[in-house]
């Protein structure tokens, strides 16, 4: 494959980004009372803090793995880069992964990789070196996209140009492949989400008083916080237990 193909196709198979529940500041990081609005059933997960990784799956059944930001394996050991474990992690995913999709599109599969010296909170899920991997996503897209200039791929993704399946497609495809999921917390009605930040903090500590995925006994199982989808997952959020801590501290400290 040529490098405008694998450069094309890591930006067209990268996660695009969540926003917060209540919408960032851009003057300080905070909070503003500006929460998503969400209708019907809203899907509550654990949010979990390691780093992204990705099973780009092609037709053929050739298959990539990267990270948030660059491929990091090619099936047959074409491309190999061992940062952050997330090979190590998903590569005995990816190889036993089949196409899915009769139409010849390709399937992305999401997962935060955790645990060992996985970033600052890596001893919240486990004392030792243990590793984890929890699908959370999985997208598809046309091979037409590659076609197109970076640039406009870039655009694309970005404004939800990537299919994603809905709670029930993502949970059918998690149990066929038997791939451990991101915790299911609870499904609310969205009349009853938290508008303003204490409430959300409130909700946040009532819903996820410790990590559901810790990997042994010794982690600190301190959650990072809670994802947030609509059932047809045309509304996504998150809201992270460190951001309305924050926010609150700094209101309290004007007073």
């Amino acid at each position: 494959m040529t490098i405008p193909y694998l450069a094309a196709l890591n930006t067209a198979t990268k996660y695009p980004s969540i926003p917060t529940y209540h919408t960032l500041d851009p003057k300080n990081g905070g909070l503003l009372d500006q929460p998503a609005r969400f209708e019907g059933d809203v899907i509550l997960t654990e949010k979990i803090d390691g780093t992204n990784g990705r099973i780009v799956l092609l037709p053929d059944g050739d298959y990539f793995i990267g990270s948030r930001e660059e491929l990091l394996y090619a099936k047959g050991d074409r491309i190999e880069n061992p940062a952050l474990s997330i090979v190590e992690a998903l590569k005995p995913l990816a190889e036993r992964l089949k196409p899915r999709d009769e139409h010849g599109q390709i399937a992305v599969f999401f997962l935060e990789v955790y645990g060992r010296k996985i970033g600052g909170a890596a001893k919240q899920y486990t004392s030792g070196s243990r590793l984890g991997a929890r699908l959370f996503d999985i997208a598809c897209l046309l091979p037409d996209v590659l076609d197109w200039p970076r640039e406009q791929i870039s655009t694309w993704r970005e404004g939800g140009g990537q299919r994603f399946c809905t709670e029930a497609t993502l949970q059918r495809a998690a149990e066929a492949e038997a791939i451990e999921m991101a915790p299911r917390l609870e499904t609310v009605p969205a009349a009853t989400l938290p508008t303003d930040i204490e409430g959300m903090a409130q909700f946040l500590a009532g819903r996820l008083p410790v990590t559901r995925v810790a990997l042994d006994e010794g982690a600190g199982h301190q959650p990072e916080g809670i994802v947030l989808r609509s059932a047809d997952r045309s509304v996504i959020a998150k809201a992270r237990f460190q951001d309305y801590a924050r926010t609150l501290k700094r209101r309290a400290n004007r007073r």
